[in-house]
């Protein structure tokens, strides 16, 4: 297997430790990122780490892994499965980065949508708790 483009190594290294803890320096300032729980793109470094941030507490949880990686020059197609709330997730991350190594594009798709429906609450709650500043 051929070993990941950095971006996706200190991508992986996030997911790893569970944490969003200087993953703003990954990010572009004009990231995009786009979900499949909102309908229009979210631009900016601050609203793309505070959903990225999110994603980790929701999503990244004990079942979660990636099963699948493909890769381009400047872009990435991971594919992850996890359970949440009895729910098989199944989803990709499509993350595209520049000459610099800082992720520009981070695109999330999820499936079915019965875990769909049960991600978007449970992230809505953590984006809000995020908001108010909470802490974990």
């Amino acid at each position: 297997m051929t070993a990941p483009p950095t971006a996706i190594a200190r991508w992986h290294r996030f997911v790893a430790a569970r944490s969003a803890a200087g993953l703003d320096d990954l990010l572009a300032e004009d990231v995009v990122f786009q979900s499949p729980a909102i309908h229009t793109a979210q631009v900016g470094k601050a609203i793309t780490l505070r959903y990225l941030t999110a994603a980790l507490q929701v999503l990244n949880n004990d079942s979660f892994h990636y099963t699948g990686q493909w890769y381009g020059d400047s872009s990435a197609v991971l594919e992850f499965e996890c359970d949440v709330d009895g729910l098989q997730v199944n989803g990709v991350d499509m993350i595209h980065w520049d000459a610099q190594g800082r992720i520009v594009r981070f695109k999330v798709m999820l499936r079915p949508v019965k875990a769909l429906q049960a991600v978007m609450p449970r992230m809505a709650l953590e984006l809000e708790r995020l908001a108010s500043g909470g802490a974990r």
